[in-house]
């Protein structure tokens, strides 16, 4: 009973993470310090918001995070994973225009962000998708708005063949 209702419990969250796309960016930055050199092997502090309109923007949403870069400089986060400064990650309205990256990090650990870098995001696999759903969609609207005339002109056509029987059997008794 518990091994079934474990394997339930298993497959009901597995439905629920494959049925909605992730609420996440994935983030891969390479840190180095003001000479160039790879920051390896290092916690950082970092702060992401994201911009929206252009790369000076007005912030509609911006988190931290802490990270520790690999032997060659490398840290990898998910933006939307971190503790919120302001907004809402799932409530960005990305059909609104252009969006940018601002990337704000302490090679210290900390908050005093002392390397900055902004960058425009790009489309993504999802929004793809999307618009192919999006035109899946509308052509199945169009479909239905077809039928839909092609319905009421059937019953059109079967309402004038009735008034036309009728005539038809009105004019037989009139003839007779």
């Amino acid at each position: 009973m518990i091994r079934n209702l474990t394997i339930l419990i298993a497959v009901l969250i597995s439905a629920t993470a494959f049925s909605q796309s992730p609420q996440k960016i994935n983030f891969q930055a390479i840190l180095t310090n003001s000479s160039g050199t790879i920051v390896a092997n290092q916690n950082t502090g970092i702060k992401i918001s994201i911009l929206q309109g252009s790369a000076n923007g007005s912030a509609v949403y911006a988190e931290s995070q802490t990270a520790k870069t690999n032997a060659a400089g490398l840290i990898c986060i998910e933006i939307g994973s971190g503790s919120v400064i302001s907004g809402n990650f799932s409530g960005i309205d990305w059909s609104s225009g252009l969006f940018f990256v601002k990337t704000e990090i302490d090679p210290a650990g900390g908050t005093n962000y002392s390397i900055s870098g902004t960058s425009q995001l790009s489309t993504v696999g999802y929004v793809l998708y999307t618009k192919s759903a999006d035109k899946i969609i509308s052509l199945n609207n169009e479909i239905t708005r077809a039928t839909t005339s092609e319905n009421n002109l059937q019953s059109q056509i079967i309402s004038l063949q009735k008034i036309q029987t009728d005539f038809e059997n009105q004019l037989k008794t009139y003839i007779k």
